[in-house]
């Protein structure tokens, strides 16, 4: 059999002395204490004036920001540059943050006088010890000589040695957790992260209701063409569905380029959507696959909104989708209606005879229009009614309207 290794039951000793992080700590605790050093050698009676100068130093605005950078890159580099580092790299906003500046400084000093002490005295007394343990007398500390050379010194030289590495890790953990606690991000900036990061998942969230509508809908208008085409074996009107497919094909393989567009230059708002006035062609494009379509448009379409005529069509694009996907070619009543300052939207088709064609997607289609109706204020029923499967969408346009469309002139035209 195979030898097994135990694992080492004081491995955990020696795992802080592999970790870069360690090291990168220690030369943290060391950029201050050379200063220490520097100045001991010329005023050792002023030292206490190194804390004194920490005061003013620390609240000038874009000491924080040098001290966060350096924090950053020394005590946590796994959260270098991460927006949500636990110690912040930014100028202080307000007088607290300069304060807490000032704070870390004086107890920066303080960490690098002990770390410097460490560092100095552990060795020199494990150099001692060992002289003690070969029989000679101690140079740099003399204190010892009061002890006689024996033996057993030498293997007690290792006790300042580790104690010293032991102390130098505890030091790094201790000025981490206290970078954090002083230069970690004040509840202001705080909620500025959390700002940021809603914007960008409500972006990406946005992004993925788009997709969802308007690829969806080109490949389910797309797969029915080709089913019927298939079913029909009449040539002409296969030459008619391979063009409304490539036509689809078209438009779903410019939104996708016009959407990864946005994805690659950041923050470029959605822009060239379709709107409410191209709805002749969104019903075409579902007669074309098979459904009959009556269609009712009502009002003034072109003097919407642009927010609300956009999500408009999208919602409207999603219910034809989801018609053609779980119920097939079947009669579609479409009512579109601007009137009173709203805009109605109904859907309604024949209940289907057999399950959906893919119950595991339909969520998705309803829970995007319920969020596109909520975020501009209107509300979204769905449900069976009087044997037919009803859509009713209702969008306010108070407060979005701009001014050309203040001049509302009801025209009324069916679409059969």
């Amino acid at each position: 059999m195979p030898e097994t290794r135990r694992p080492t039951r004081f491995r955990w000793l020696l795992r802080p002395l592999v970790r870069p992080v360690t090291y990168t700590r220690w030369l943290h605790l060391c950029v201050p204490a050379g200063a220490i050093a520097l100045w001991g050698v010329f005023a050792p009676r002023y030292l206490y004036l190194l804390g004194v100068l920490a005061v003013p130093v620390g609240l000038i605005r874009a000491v924080r920001l040098g001290e966060g950078i350096q924090a950053q890159a020394l005590l946590v580099p796994d959260e270098r540059g991460r927006p949500d580092a636990t110690i912040a790299a930014a100028p202080a906003a307000t007088w607290q943050d300069r304060w807490r500046t000032v704070l870390w400084l004086e107890a920066r000093l303080v960490l690098a006088g002990v770390a410097l002490m460490t560092t100095a005295w552990g060795p020199m007394l494990a150099i001692e010890m060992l002289r003690l343990g070969i029989g000679g007398a101690p140079v740099t500390i003399p204190a010892l000589g009061i002890w006689q050379p024996q033996w057993w010194w030498t293997p007690l030289a290792v006790l300042p040695a580790v104690g010293s590495l032991v102390l130098l890790v505890a030091l790094g953990h201790f000025a981490t957790r206290l970078a954090r606690m002083l230069l970690g991000p004040s509840p202001a900036e705080r909620l500025r992260l959390l700002e940021e990061r809603t914007e960008q998942l409500l972006e990406r969230n946005r992004i993925a209701r788009e997709l969802h509508d308007s690829i969806g809908h080109a490949l389910t208008v797309a797969v029915l063409q080709a089913g019927a085409a298939r079913a029909a074996g009449d040539p002409a009107f296969t030459e008619r569905a391979l063009s409304a497919i490539e036509e689809v094909g078209r438009g779903a393989l410019d939104e996708l380029d016009r959407v990864l567009l946005i994805l690659r230059e950041g923050g470029r708002p959605l822009s060239g959507r379709p709107t409410l006035e191209g709805v002749d062609r969104l019903l075409e494009a579902a007669r074309s696959s098979g459904a009959t379509v009556d269609a009712e448009l009502s009002g003034p379409l072109g003097h919407l909104p642009g927010l609300i005529s956009r999500e408009g069509y999208r919602i409207l694009q999603e219910a034809l989708t989801n018609v053609l996907r779980h119920a097939g070619p079947v009669p579609v009543k479409v009512r579109v209606t601007v009137a009173d300052s709203l805009l109605e939207l109904e859907v309604a088709n024949p209940l289907p005879r057999q399950p959906s064609l893919a119950p595991g997607r339909a969520g998705s289609g309803l829970r995007g229009m319920r969020e596109r109706a909520a975020l501009l204020g209107g509300e979204l029923q769905t449900g069976p009614s009087h044997g037919e499967w009803r859509l009713r969408v209702r969008l306010p346009l108070d407060g979005l309207a701009g001014p050309r469309d203040c001049q509302v002139v009801p025209t009324d035209r069916s679409v059969g």
